[in-house]
């Protein structure tokens, strides 16, 4: 069907497509494979409601060049091929274990000619950003990797026509590079490819090998957190909607790279990294929550129409915010920052990360629905809940280590890093008094030194503290006073001026002003 193979490709039939279901059953589909002859390709029964149809390469634009791009691909690395795709399983693959490592090392051991280009030179992309970590490679001439890059993201555009789950895997890779070009537009292309291919559907009983059902599933919302964190960065309604979306959570069978197959350490880090993937789809799905009930235009309309908007906020977010504190709670010990070894690059710090992503999400909103009319007790409730959360993730991020800063960071990453410190610019604009606003502004400043010195060791620390000074750079070289600087945001200078005491640092959920207090 649509597996990693080079001669034909299939697209989903959906409910309303001009194939009705109860016509296609009519077709005499083969006992084995559940094919039926097309007047163009043909069909598919995989599921009892579940349809393809199937074309051939051979009759698309573009499929005659693939050799030739597939060759050009290998030279330009050539002759360390080997090396970088060990260095790609190595360091990139058990956190985002999007491709089937051993079916690609199988293919890979016979011929670099049997991979669609854009997901080659995708591999080779990502590895090269690990050249240093190779002893073999290190002290070698590092090859050119704008040129691989040309090369990856116009073949993908060539092959999106006869899009295969390869197609998904090579967009998903080059999304992950620290300078991605428009990347809502690509991940946009993809949600649609991955609906062409069906990876929004539940795969769990269909007729296909065991494998691609895995596969599938990790594919599916690896999708689904692409598109969810690029609609919180980018500020867009996600594409993928909960009505439409059926893929199962993950559970240990999904993944088939079995650690036994492993050396000891890449065994602890495989498990590892099923652990972390398998805790971000979750805390994807919680992000994903946030954005429909609080960021959505209903939920923006419902909000201001509502006769309380910050009672109506707080009722939306409590039960969100209880599901993050048991999220947390129950992260595996080997999740944990204090878990990382000295020397073992780790990429927890990325999950972390887009932990307090998800909360200052949360909190932003919530801030926002304050107003001169609210509760004086609440605003200082709110605010002192906001600043608990802003002062952990900076701690977070002073807490960081070569090992996890050098290690793979999810696509969002520069993004978070910077919203952190926007978040701060938010508190800092709605201060509720001098001394507030001063606080503020004295950990906006700290957070920007502070990213501009990490960012000698990251290059996506460099382009997440760009970011920053796009968004909060011109707030802190105004002139103006504090005082008339916050005087010019219309919100809550009337409060009163003793709501600033900090709470303790997170992550001591023990604590009862932990949570916001919501309604019952």
């Amino acid at each position: 069907m649509a597996r990693l193979q080079n001669h034909r490709y299939a697209k989903y039939i959906g409910p309303t497509d001009e194939h009705d279901f109860a016509l296609l059953e009519l077709q005499l589909y083969d006992d084995i494979k559940g094919k039926s002859p097309a007047n163009h390709g043909s069909f598919r029964k995989v599921g009892p409601n579940e349809f393809f149809h199937q074309y051939t390469d051979s009759s698309s634009p573009n499929y005659a060049r693939e050799v030739k791009e597939l060759d050009n691909i290998e030279q330009i690395v050539a002759p360390h091929g080997d090396a970088l795709i060990r260095l790609y399983f190595r360091i990139v693959h058990p956190s985002f274990p999007i491709l089937h490592k051993k079916v690609y090392l199988e293919k890979y051991s016979r011929t670099h000619r049997d991979f669609s280009p854009p997901l080659l030179a995708a591999i080779y992309i990502l590895a090269l950003n690990w050249w240093s970590y190779s002893a073999e490679l290190t002290t070698l001439t590092k090859p050119d990797v704008t040129e691989l890059e040309d090369i990856a993201y116009r073949t993908l555009q060539d092959v999106s026509h006869r899009a295969k789950l390869s197609t998904v895997q090579a967009g998903l890779l080059l999304l992950q590079r620290l300078g991605s070009n428009q990347a809502w537009q690509l991940t946009s292309q993809l949600v649609a490819i991955g609906q062409d291919l069906g990876l929004h559907l539940d795969c769990s009983n269909w007729r296909i090998p065991a494998w691609e059902r895995a596969l599938r599933k990790r594919l599916g919302w690896a999708l689904f957190m692409q598109d969810t964190w690029s609609a919180l960065i980018y500020g867009r309604p996600p594409h993928i909607s909960s009505m439409n979306w059926a893929v199962q959570p993950m559970i240990s069978s999904d993944f088939l790279d079995s650690a036994v197959d492993e050396e000891e350490d890449e065994s602890i880090e495989v498990e590892k990294g099923r652990a972390l993937f398998s805790a971000m789809i979750t805390l994807t799905t919680m992000l994903a929550e946030i954005l429909d009930s609080l960021y959505s235009l209903k939920a923006e309309m419902e909000i201001r129409k509502s006769y309380d908007s910050i009672k109506a906020t707080l009722n939306r977010a409590k039960p969100i915010q209880l599901k993050l504190r048991s999220w947390y709670a129950d992260i595996p010990e080997t999740l944990r920052m204090d878990a990382t070894k000295v020397g073992e690059l780790s990429s927890v710090g990325y999950l972390h990360l887009a932990y307090f992503a998800t909360e200052i999400t949360l909190h932003r909103r919530i801030l926002r629905s304050l107003s001169r009319n609210t509760d004086p007790y609440m605003i200082q409730i709110c605010r002192s809940a906001a600043k608990a959360r802003l002062i952990s993730a900076m701690d977070f991020f002073n807490r960081l280590r070569p090992e996890h800063l050098q290690s793979f960071w999810y696509f969002s990453s520069k993004f978070n890093f910077a919203l952190i410190g926007t978040f701060a610019g938010l508190c800092f604009v709605t201060s509720v008094s001098q001394e507030e606003a001063e606080f503020y502004q004295r950990r906006l400043q700290e957070y920007r030194w502070t990213l501009r010195v990490f960012s000698k060791s990251a290059e996506f620390l460099e382009i997440a503290g760009g970011i920053l000074e796009s968004a909060v750079g011109s707030l802190l070289k105004a002139t103006d006073s504090i005082e008339s600087r916050r005087l010019s945001f219309p919100m809550l200078q009337q409060q009163p001026e003793d709501d600033i005491a900090i709470e303790p640092s997170f992550p001591n959920t023990d604590d009862a002003s932990f949570d916001t207090p919501m309604e019952d």
